[in-house]
């Protein structure tokens, strides 16, 4: 089954990021480091992903991730050959962003937000070593990245290179998601976890009030800061994550919003950008300033206006990827049709009589939604339930 909580957290975090784009409000990153969520919930999925597959779980992750990206570059690249940009091998890097693709001018702001799934490909790929070893030395793993991001920070290794300071930027976050799937957060006892995540935290804020950036409190302006003080947000918002938070789904609305944003993230992230780049000169033009509420509430309304159109368009390809039933709406509930002369019900519940709703306890029945089995006949002439699809098969497929 899935957790609605992580559902919940991703969707908060998507809604985040666009908004921090729009507004560029310095505060929004320290109320929720938005980023730093979103590799240590897909680190949790990734260590979930190799524990039932393994190493081929790299490649189901990738055919994910790329499809989206290939969508937008379709789009984007021709666009920017159109207007300036050298036609070099490099373009290929759009493929599989492995490094920073090539871009012109203003494909430069409008696709800044592939350094996103550049840093996904390179955790991915390290994943399988990296699990391995989380399992054989835990906590050294996890102090792994921080230190070495400190060592950059301090001036101990001034030539590092890009990759070495993202790693050590994100993979930490992307290794607390490791410890999250394997229960090593939940394990640990109050009396530490929460010392701890105030220790992080209270070094973050300190080093963040000590090295303001351009932007001031910005935490994309300072790399350790950022590194520390999402540490302490994810120890305690996945160190104590609730097993579930059905709580989500009693609001229809909510419900569907979280569903539609988890299964529509990469397209929402990967095209908002751009129309936050379009928009802003064009609301300029008609005085909505960015200094205005109102008109930024406006923008804020506008780009998800567009990237809900944009979405509806293109963004089926994500469960193509996933290799679902392609959706422009995702998240209806499909009722389920068993054969003739069968009637569906709730597993556990008690079949009704053919032509009736089968009640699955009180007050319910088949109609209100979930998973249903056919009945049959049985020799007393009773229904009797068809075997259970097997537990094991049925965490596989929720897992994807």
């Amino acid at each position: 089954m899935r957790n609605r909580y992580l559902d919940l957290l991703r969707f908060l975090a998507i809604i985040r990021v666009v908004v921090y784009h729009v507004t560029g409000w310095a505060t929004l990153t320290l109320i929720f480091p938005a980023m730093s969520v979103m590799f240590a919930l897909a680190g949790s999925l990734m260590a979930a992903s190799l524990d039932r597959t393994g190493v081929p779980a790299v490649g189901r992750r990738l055919r994910r991730l790329l499809p989206s990206l290939w969508v937008l570059a379709a789009i984007m690249v021709p666009a920017m050959l159109l207007t300036g940009l050298p036609l070099t091998p490099r373009v290929l890097l759009w493929a599989f962003p492995i490094v920073d693709p090539p871009a012109n001018g203003w494909g430069t702001l409008a696709l800044s937000v592939i350094w996103y799934l550049r840093d996904y490909l390179w955790f991915v790929l390290a994943s399988p070593a990296a699990l391995w070893l989380f399992r054989r030395a835990p906590w050294p793993v996890l102090l792994a990245p921080y230190v070495l991001l400190a060592a950059i920070e301090v001036g101990m290794l001034p030539n590092a290179p890009p990759v070495l300071r993202d790693f050590g930027l994100y993979f930490g976050a992307w290794l607390l998601g490791f410890a999250h799937h394997d229960g090593l957060l939940r394990r640990t006892a109050n009396r530490v976890l929460f010392p701890i995540a105030l220790a992080l935290g209270a070094a973050g804020a300190a080093w963040i009030v000590t090295h303001p950036g351009p932007r001031g409190y910005d935490l994309n302006d300072m790399p350790l800061g950022n590194a520390l003080w999402s540490a302490a947000f994810i120890l305690v918002a996945l160190g104590r994550a609730p097993a579930a938070a059905s709580w989500v789904d009693r609001n229809a609305l909510l419900s569907r919003a979280v569903t539609v944003l988890n299964r529509r993230a990469l397209t929402v992230y990967l095209w908002h950008m751009s129309f936050v780049v379009v928009l802003t000169p064009l609301v300029d033009v008609v005085g909505w300033s960015h200094q205005d509420p109102v008109g930024l509430a406006i923008r804020v309304l506008l780009v998800f206006a567009l990237v809900g159109v944009v979405t509806v368009l293109v963004g089926w390809v994500e469960d193509v990827a996933a290799r679902r039933p392609p959706e422009l709406f995702p998240g209806r509930r499909h009722r389920a049709a068993g054969p003739a002369g069968t009637v569906p019900i709730r597993p556990g519940g008690t079949a009704g009589t053919a032509g009736a709703p089968a009640t699955t306890g009180p007050g319910t029945t088949a109609a209100s939604g979930g998973p249903v089995v056919p009945v049959s006949p049985g020799p007393s002439g009773r229904a009797v339930p068809a075997p259970r699809v097997p537990e094991e098969y049925t965490l596989k497929l929720s897992g994807r």
